[in-house]
């Protein structure tokens, strides 16, 4: 039986078919080019931890006043209270022996305050000890000391630069292993007090220079060389980090995909700072000399790193925001779902108010004419925001997000499609192409 004659319709529906499939197959992907997209969004999540602690060291180096916002707290914590009071009082009973009381009393008396001081032995002393460390503990707990706090470390800004790079002087310096505070001034103040209260011996207690350890750790010289490459790095190395991060974007096929995943892993690798951060901590206390109270020097180290925690949370969430807004505005089922939620949401607002009879006229036009132009500018703004804020925070990075979100909610509800215009059909309706999104050709 012979085949039966093709039907040209059909051949020719056929080859059309077949030449819309060959024009919508994906291109062919360039595997050294998306290995080099691939090696670049990496080595940004891997400079992402290094970018930070750069950051973080370049601010405590180079501005004073952020210095002193991340010491001036310790001058109110209980536990670094009660170390300085232990070591002052020590050194002060070091210049204060209990002998030296003996040239206030009259020579026939002396016999008998020799028999005295023999009977009661170390009971004296310890009294005395009492009285002076009483003593000392009202002058930390008063105003004047964390006044006295505060100077000392901002005439030393410079401490953190010391403690990074080893030079000494000053009231703080790094000594082998241990970074320490020179106590001089509030051991002043402890003899002044002591003075005035009547105990006139303490007046020839000589100028003190006594340290308080605020870090101690083998690690310390090892990490030193590290920390100076990150504050000669300061500025740079967080900008090659985001150049790193649009070159991995921009050399990939599919640069929407490739932006979420990149905005990730460089939150993921904030987050794994955090992380070591946290497991740092408890290493670094657990290996503190027996001698030092645990509880101060768990206060000094989390003041040191407040404002790297501070970094860490806003690059994290900053992260997560870039991630969730380039999937927002992607070509996925999901995406396009929100999407259309959201204008379905606001067209109901706009429709309501029109039946009330409040018409927005040339303005509702000029939305819908510029309205990409008008969504890309607010993006642009509240990253020029971001970019020229001081010390950013996550909260920060929180409310511009939102404050973005409101914006574009904004012009949703202000875009009004003039009616009859050529061109334009209601949704819904059939006479034109259907809506398929891009993937890199959606506005926000």
């Amino acid at each position: 039986m012979a085949d039966p004659t093709p039907d040209p319709e059909v051949e020719e529906l056929r080859q059309r078919l077949a030449a819309l499939e060959q024009r919508q197959a994906p291109p062919r992907r360039h595997r050294v080019r998306s290995a080099f997209a691939v090696l670049l969004v990496l080595l940004a999540a891997v400079l992402t931890p290094l970018s930070v602690v750069a950051a973080w060291t370049r601010a405590e180096v180079g501005d004073t006043d952020r210095y002193v916002a991340t010491m001036a707290p310790l001058a109110e914590d209980p536990a670094v209270r009660a170390a300085v009071t232990d070591r002052v009082t020590a050194e002060v009973m070091k210049h204060l022996p209990v002998s030296t009381l003996l040239e206030q009393v009259a020579p026939d008396d002396r016999p008998l305050l020799d028999k005295a001081l023999g009977a009661l032995g170390s009971t004296l002393t310890d009294g005395l000890t009492g009285f002076v460390h009483d003593r000392v503990a009202r002058v930390v707990d008063s105003p004047a000391f964390a006044t006295a706090w505060v100077t000392v470390n901002r005439d030393a800004h410079a401490a953190v630069d010391r403690m990074l790079t080893g030079k000494g002087g000053g009231a703080v310096e790094l000594r082998g292993d241990t970074v320490t505070l020179d106590l001089a001034p509030v051991i002043a103040q402890v003899k002044d007090r002591l003075v005035s209260e009547g105990l006139g011996v303490a007046a020839k207690i000589p100028e003190v220079h006594t340290d308080y350890v605020l870090v101690q750790s083998d690690a310390l010289p090892k990490a030193r060389t590290g920390f100076r490459l990150l504050d000669l790095a300061g500025f740079w190395l967080p900008v090659l980090t985001v150049l790193v991060a649009a070159g991995g974007v921009l050399l990939a096929g599919r640069r929407r995909r490739a932006l979420v995943t990149a905005a990730l892993l460089v939150a993921g690798g904030a987050a794994l700072l955090g992380l070591a951060l946290t497991v740092g901590r408890a290493f670094y206390l657990d290996r503190l000399p027996a001698g030092v109270s645990q509880d101060a020097a768990a206060a000094v180290f989390d003041a040191l790193v407040r404002y790297l925690h501070t970094g860490v949370r806003t690059v994290l969430v900053l992260g997560v925001l870039v991630a969730l807004g380039s999937w927002l505005t992607g070509p996925g089922r999901r995406a396009t779902g929100v999407r259309r939620v959201w204008a379905a949401g606001f067209g109901a607002v706009r429709s309501t108010a029109g039946r009330a009879g409040l018409r927005l006229g040339p303005v509702g036009r000029f939305v819908h004419r510029y309205k990409a132009w008008l969504g890309w500018a607010a993006v642009a703004g509240c990253a020029l925001a971001l970019l020229f804020w001081s010390y950013p925070t996550g909260a920060v990075v929180a409310w511009l997000g939102l404050a973005l979100l409101a914006a574009l909610g904004l012009l949703e509800l202000l875009d009004e499609r003039p009616e009859g215009l050529p061109g334009e059909r209601p949704e819904g309706q059939p006479g034109g192409p259907p809506d398929r999104p891009v993937d890199g050709a959606a506005g926000p």
